[in-house]
């Protein structure tokens, strides 16, 4: 009878070592990546927290406005810019004999004039 009485008293203070000690473990051991184990910041849909409080001078949201306002300008002026490229082409093209090939600074010069139209548009959209 003592030998069992060992026995069990062994095994219950192997578990209560046990029990009190994983938690300890658990705590040194490294969450694997990916697992979601590590604390993160909630990701809420608009960017924001809803329950914030929020005033009149909030920085996180822009006058909408005034973005449309400098969009009109950026536009403006790109499209003075691709007005002067134009003519700049059209000047050379005339320049050029008509049999002869294009250089490749008008060709070059097109692509620019090309790549600015698709700024303007893009920025035309919104």
């Amino acid at each position: 009878m003592p030998e069992s009485r060992r026995h069990l008293l062994t095994a219950l203070f192997g578990a209560a070592g046990l029990l009190t000690v994983e938690p300890l473990l658990a705590g040194l051991q490294a969450p694997a990546p990916g697992s979601g184990s590590s604390p993160r910041a909630k990701v809420y849909p608009n960017g924001r927290d809803p329950n914030a409080m929020t005033g009149i001078d909030d920085p996180s949201r822009p006058n909408p406005k005034a973005i449309e306002r400098a969009n009109q300008r950026e536009i403006r002026a790109d499209i003075a810019k691709l007005y002067e490229m134009v003519t700049e082409l059209k000047e050379e093209i005339e320049k050029t004999d008509a049999t002869a090939t294009l250089s490749i600074s008008v060709v070059k010069k097109a692509q620019q004039i090309e790549k600015l139209a698709k700024q303007i548009k893009g920025l035309a959209k919104g």
